[in-house]
């Protein structure tokens, strides 16, 4: 992750840490996939997904509830979907 720009650095870093082991694990996977073509408002979306609780995000993720349709996103969707989750990174 080094190519990134500091910004994309630093939001790399809050997605590996966050608290939750599972959601560390998911959100480092996305930021991998995803987090290099993100800009504008997907990239302000994303932070904005950084904020919100492990714990809800893990309910979301597990299907155990729905994610509001205030707080949904295309970008949470394809979080939330794990479907980037078997995919290879090219180094």
């Amino acid at each position: 992750m080094q190519h990134l720009n500091d910004h994309k650095r630093k939001l790399y870093h809050r997605s590996c840490y966050r608290g939750i082991k599972e959601m560390d694990i998911i959100f480092k996977k996305f930021a991998e996939t995803f987090l290099e073509e993100l800009e504008g408002d997907d990239l302000v979306d994303y932070e904005r997904i950084l904020e919100l609780p492990d714990d809800q995000l893990f309910i979301w993720a597990t299907g155990r509830d729905s994610v509001p349709e205030d707080t949904r996103s295309p970008l949470l969707d394809k979080l939330l979907s794990l479907s980037f989750m078997n995919q290879t990174i090219a180094k």
